[in-house]
């Protein structure tokens, strides 16, 4: 084991009159890739700080190795008024001269993050200044690097960009982030801060669930034993976590089911210009678009556009996800779609009687004079109608992971996050059958985007959502809409992964792209039948799932027992091992059924 170039031992820090967290030990080898994990409000940024030595331990010490270089990204950047983004980043160099030996890599990285360097900082917006910070960071060379949540208000483009930096990126990683599959693809360790407590695993975040909720599971069965509060508290943390493997359960099946239907479409035909038909019930389809554009002309005079010659038709109960570059004309479009903007050529329809929810991501909904009570509820009777359901505020509030004693704070005392949990609360609240999402990621931790992908996935509306959160696309949408240079928009069934494979595999064909309907189809023409193998599984893995569900079951009803673990801690660790193994083979064993189910019904229907 190598020894340690940057560490805390024993650190301790206070925070409004009690301990953020006490005896915290770690350290930070070389080459280590590090998953900084935690709910929000556990310490996770206040511990970067003091690693970064940007704040003083008020108990401990810092080790940081002569020699050795830190560089920490923020969340809110420093901005110096009259300074540059050239001479910012240039200062992440040694000596701070970008017309030197290293100069290039300025402009280098410059180009990565997509920022001029003439530009003054206090032109910047919030995310564009989070790019320059990030730029400044990688281009210093360090040994140690800090970041904090590195991938807010970056689209999928600079993310995919950022992620190949950090691969080749020689020095040792520490990463807050809220983005799952950032974390995947970058960490070999992860650090867990949970409850003042700081646990370490000698895996990345892939392995996060699975070992998180085992201990949590064991906890809960001692403490249940002992401390009802603490069992409570308990139950509060693991709650993200457990939901994302409950909700796996049959989703996956209906989120196939609705990507068939939308492959099987062919893009419409319109006829009128922006329009709302009239009648008592809504119709079939939401949103029809036929060969719309849109240019507009800059300060210069120079016409630009954004989007050409495009057509979708959006039915009833569609998910649609929009991805681009930032400045490719995302909102642009979900604006036109919603009959909020005219194209400068093509036709939009709408459809009858929609009752549409929109999210703006600047939070414009939200008084910053108004209490959380008064925002979303009657202020005398505190009650509120959710979809339909008669709901008190301060419970519907804890469903937003606020505490109690929030709902009479004004909205200005809420961080960023939890502002952006707050629209989310007061949107949902709505019955709508027609949500629209712009950026509704940015901002949120995890637990947070657990409870809306969740809320998401029962919602029986149609849903539109720009995000540039690739696991979270691939979790709730049926289509995506790809928005490229010069105006140039695609289509393609299913999520994110769905779209970056049919990509490649467009890549390698000598032909034109093929259409989704052709998609299951052999270059040489669509098949006949099954082949022997995946007949003999589609037959024989229903029951198979079956006897799965049986024994997930059993060992379920097993470890139910409160004095299991105190009797016999192997058999306990055992039993918990063995279903989350056998949940992992029922889930591989669906997934594995539904494809071959969807490839039945395409040979069916060729």
């Amino acid at each position: 084991m190598a020894a340690p170039i940057l560490a805390l031992q024993d650190a301790r820090i206070t925070f409004g009159g009690g301990d953020l967290f006490n005896d915290i030990s770690l350290g930070i080898e070389p080459g280590m890739r590090i998953a900084l994990m935690g709910r929000n409000g556990s310490g996770k940024s206040t511990l970067l700080k003091a690693l970064a030595g940007d704040i003083d331990l008020d108990g401990g010490e810092r080790f940081q190795q002569s020699g050795v270089k830190v560089s920490y990204l923020r969340q809110q950047p420093l901005i110096t008024h009259g300074r540059t983004v050239q001479e910012q980043v240039a200062s992440g160099l040694a000596g701070g001269d970008a017309a030197g030996e290293r100069g290039y890599l300025v402009d280098q990285v410059l180009e990565g993050v997509g920022i001029k360097g003439d530009r003054l900082l206090e032109t910047l917006s919030g995310g564009e200044a989070r790019r320059v910070s990030l730029a400044e960071a990688l281009v210093s060379d360090p040994d140690v690097l800090l970041l904090d949540e590195p991938t807010n208000h970056l689209d999928i483009t600079t993310i995919l960009w950022l992620e190949e930096e950090l691969k080749a990126f020689k020095g040792a990683l520490l990463i807050i982030s809220h983005d799952r599959q950032f974390l995947k693809n970058l960490t070999n360790r992860l650090f867990w801060l949970d409850r003042g407590v700081l646990r370490t695993h000698g895996k990345g975040f892939a392995a996060f669930e699975e070992w998180s909720e085992e201990i949590l599971r064991r906890e809960e069965v001692e403490t249940k034993k002992r401390d009802k509060k603490i069992a409570e508290e308990t139950d509060w943390s693991r709650k993200g976590i457990t939901a994302r493997r409950a909700r796996n359960e049959g989703r996956i099946r209906a989120l196939h089911r609705l990507r068939a239907e939308r492959a099987e479409r062919q893009a419409p035909v319109g006829s009128a210009k922006l329009s709302v038909k009239s009648g008592s019930k809504s119709g079939k389809t939401v949103v029809e678009a036929e060969n719309i554009s849109m240019t507009y002309t800059d300060e210069n005079g120079r016409d630009h556009e954004v989007i050409r010659n495009f057509s979708t038709k959006i039915q009833r109960g569609d998910r649609v996800g929009i991805i681009g570059p930032n400045g490719a004309g995302k909102t642009t479009l979900l604006n036109i779609l919603m009959g909020k903007l005219t194209p400068t050529t093509g036709t939009v329809t709408l459809g009858t009687n929609l009752t549409p929810a929109i999210f703006d991501q600047n939070r414009e909904a939200l008084d910053p004079e108004t209490s959380l009570w008064d925002t979303l509820a009657d202020p005398g009777s505190g009650q509120l109608l959710v979809r339909g359901e008669v709901r008190h505020v301060v419970a519907y509030l804890r469903d937003f992971l606020f505490e109690d004693k929030q709902a009479k704070s004004p909205v200005k005392a809420l961080s960023g996050g939890e502002k952006n949990r707050l629209l989310l609360a007061k949107l949902l609240a709505k019955e709508s059958n027609l949500l629209v999402l712009d950026e509704p990621t940015n901002d949120l931790d995890m637990e947070t985007l657990d409870l809306l992908q969740d809320m998401l996935s029962g919602y029986d509306g149609t849903l539109l959502l720009v995000s540039h959160d690739r696991e979270f696309l691939d979790q709730l949408v049926t289509s995506t809409i790809v928005l490229g240079e010069g105006g140039r928009i695609e289509e393609f069934v299913g999520g994110y992964s769905d779209y970056m494979r049919q990509k490649k595999d467009d890549s390698k064909a000598p032909a034109k792209a093929a259409k989704p309907k052709e998609m299951a189809e052999k270059r040489s023409g669509p098949r006949k039948k099954l082949s022997y193998k995946d007949q003999r599984d589609y037959d024989r893995l229903p029951a198979v799932i079956e006897e799965l569900e049986q024994k997930i079951a059993a060992l379920e009803a097993a470890l139910a027992d409160p004095d299991l673990f105190a009797k016999n801690a192997d058999d306990f660790n055992k039993k918990a091992a063995e279903l989350t193994r056998t949940q992992t083979e029922k889930d591989d064993a669906e997934t594995r059924w539904l494809e071959l189910d969807l490839l039945q019904e395409e040979i069916a229907g060729s």
